[in-house]
């Protein structure tokens, strides 16, 4: 099934941009871009897209509250060059699927639209980290089963914000054999998501 996605976002290079790297993904195409707040909503409700991805920074309405807005209607990827901790917070409140950096890569850009559709999230591994980094030292739950020493390296890198693909380089492993353990971890420590695992990690300590 292909997945039809908006883009939102006020400055002309930054909608190619996304356009050329969702429009070569077989399972997504770009139904539709909107250069303010107020055009999107409505080129939402019109195309009811699957993703909307939306610039935090735009005119008549900014991403947060188009993120409001939609989030009851469509899946919501908050993306923006700004990484403050109030948008990232109102942005989750307000229904956000995602909250990505523009500085990310098309890597997780494709990452984040695949988690929404799966009903997951997925947040920037910069901001993760630095959002997670005061559970240090609190309380964690025990895994279901013991982490192999491989899956306690991966959870470490995971909470550290860093990707599969730099796993895989930093490990000299393949980035499927990184997906894998991944899962695993995920399955053990009973986390929803990659923000799960990374705050597992700080909880115990592990990270």
């Amino acid at each position: 099934m292909t997945t039809r996605v908006l883009i939102a976002d006020d400055q002309d290079d930054v909608r190619i941009g996304f356009r050329l790297i969702l429009d070569s993904q077989p399972d997504m195409t770009v139904v539709g871009e909107a250069a303010d707040g107020r055009a999107a909503v409505e080129l939402a409700r019109h195309l009811k897209p699957d993703v909307v991805l939306a610039d935090i920074r735009m005119p008549k309405l900014d991403g947060l509250e188009v993120t409001r807005v939609l989030a009851q209607e469509t899946r919501v990827i908050v993306v923006t060059t700004f990484d403050l901790d109030d948008y990232v917070h109102t942005a989750l409140r307000n229904g956000a699927c995602g909250f990505l950096l523009k500085r990310s890569g098309p890597t997780l850009l494709i990452e984040a639209i695949r988690a929404a559709m799966a009903g997951d999230t997925l947040i920037s591994p910069q901001v993760t980290v630095r959002l997670l980094r005061h559970l240090r030292g609190s309380k964690a739950v025990p895994p279901g089963e013991p982490l192999t020493e491989r899956e306690v390296e991966i959870a470490r890198l995971v909470a550290h914000g860093r990707t599969n693909a730099e796993i895989a380089a930093e490990l000299f492993i393949s980035a499927g054999t990184v997906k894998t353990h991944v899962a695993n971890v995920q399955r053990k420590v009973g986390a929803a998501n990659r923000v799960g695992i990374a705050a597992w990690a700080w909880n115990s300590g592990t990270a």
